[in-house]
């Protein structure tokens, strides 16, 4: 008689910021596309084949700490607060000249950026728009005024305390954040309703500000 093979246990990986994954185990809005959007897409756009449908390519979050000139402090809070929110390791952004004004020589380290793709891509977007955003105070939806012409978009945040990776109590001082949609999209209302299909919470108006190109 046949033994009954184990059973495989689950493995669970541990990323950046105190992220765990299930081993195997696919991205809700990653699998959300596949079974719900691309028909979705194909039916209010009448695209001939899926391979039209528009695609999340990237997102970039990017933070900009301009008092780090005068505080080098300020930029490792701000990257420690970036990898615990996205969960990857950030690359640090650079004056791209020198503004003598504000005392900012060419080369000198102004930021932090993080690009995600695949996998990591699915998940910020999921903990942003079902964990961070409601967390916003007074939130009445995100503006649609801010696509560039190309299908992708840009979100502003002004508090990196909406994440529930960062502890509001731990805070030394508040930082906002750009975070970057790029998408395959042709046209930006196309971008729009990809983005609206995943879960981002537009404000509704009685005419879209967007335009098809």
């Amino acid at each position: 008689m046949a033994k009954d093979k184990p059973k495989k246990e689950e493995k669970s990986e541990k990323k950046k910021g105190g992220h765990v994954r299930e081993a195997g185990v696919y991205p809700r809005l990653a699998e959300k596309y596949k079974a719900e959007i691309v028909g979705a897409m194909m039916k209010r756009f009448n695209y001939k084949n899926v391979m039209q449908v528009p695609k999340l390519e990237k997102i970039s979050v990017n933070v900009g700490v301009g008092q780090a000139t005068q505080d080098a402090k300020l930029l490792d809070t701000a990257v420690a607060e970036l990898e615990q929110i996205t969960g990857q390791k950030a690359a640090i952004t650079k004056a791209k000249k020198a503004i003598s004004n504000f005392k900012l020589r060419q080369g000198l380290p102004i930021g932090a950026r993080v690009t995600l793709r695949g996998r990591m891509m699915y998940e910020f977007l999921d903990r942003l728009v079902s964990l961070a955003m409601p967390q916003i105070r007074d939130f009445r939806g995100v503006s649609d005024r801010s696509f560039d012409g190309r299908g992708n978009y840009t979100l502003g945040i002004k508090e990196q305390i909406i994440f529930p990776e960062i502890d509001a109590d731990k805070v030394a001082k508040i930082t906002g954040m750009d975070v970057t949609f790029v998408t395959t999209a042709q046209t930006d209302m196309e971008a729009m309703e990809l983005l609206r299909q995943f879960g981002m919470p537009f404000v509704k108006r009685e005419q879209p500000v967007v335009k098809a190109s």
